[in-house]
């Protein structure tokens, strides 16, 4: 076969939504979407430029801006990568991490990695550049119960979060290109994501990636590293709200 051969032959759509291609099709293809969809209209930004003057909950714009952008992460890399899990690919969500899994090696990992992520965020909740961006609710540390209410529905964005990158992306791949790549691939697209945030933020999104990927597997649960990602994020949050 000449080199013109080969190239046609490699783009062939022939068996892409079929066989062992079907699934790492689905999830390459319907990233890009979700991604940008939740990018441009599941922010912050969006909420205030578009729905904020017809839509406010408890007649507090901050809250509810946060709060539109913790349940559009749930929506968008949560409950619809789960449907397709379900309903497209027909398999079970254990499969991709939502259950216990190995809870002994998850709890050791949690409690070894969960005064790493506390200590972390002390120096961040002094640079101007965190300041600026956290937390989302600018309004979060007017009371106990205002910040109470903003670090429960926080856990709504990491659930979506860690759904799609650790679990919908690097379970769901695992077979087709093998554990690291898995990992490797959620790290990028994870990292790409925080783009507009902190420069510090963006570059220790890479290494967090790869930890929480390689406990993801390990432990063959997402529960711990949702726990450990929402601990860090309202870790963040409390150093600027009560120690700045």
């Amino acid at each position: 076969m000449n080199s013109s051969g080969r190239f046609e032959s490699s783009l062939s759509l022939s068996g892409l939504l079929s066989g062992e291609k079907r699934k790492p099709t689905i999830i390459l293809l319907l990233t890009p979407f979700l991604l940008t969809t939740f990018k441009y209209y599941g922010s912050k930004p969006f909420y205030l430029d578009q729905l904020s003057r017809s839509f406010v909950l408890f007649n507090d714009v901050e809250f509810t801006a946060a709060a539109f952008t913790f349940f559009s992460s749930f929506l968008l890399l949560g409950i619809v990568p789960a449907l397709v899990v379900k309903y497209v690919l027909r398999e079970s969500l254990a499969s991709y991490g939502v259950q216990i899994g190995d809870w002994r090696f998850g709890f050791k990992a949690f409690l070894i990695l969960a005064p790493i992520m506390i200590v972390a965020t002390i120096p961040s909740a002094r640079m101007p550049e965190f300041l600026a961006e956290y937390p989302l609710n600018k309004g979060a540390g007017t009371s106990t119960h205002t910040f109470a209410l903003h670090a429960a529905t926080y856990l709504f964005f990491y659930l979506g979060w860690e759904f799609y990158f650790r679990g919908f992306l690097q379970f769901g791949l695992r077979t087709a290109l093998g554990d690291w790549h898995a990992i490797l691939i959620q790290t990028a697209l994870s990292c790409i994501l925080h783009i507009g945030k902190p420069s510090g933020e963006i570059y220790s999104s890479i290494l967090g990636a790869l930890l929480w990927g390689i406990v993801a597997f390990r432990a063959r649960s997402l529960l711990f590293i949702v726990l450990l990602h929402w601990l860090l994020g309202v870790s963040l949050d409390f150093f600027i709200c009560y120690t700045g």
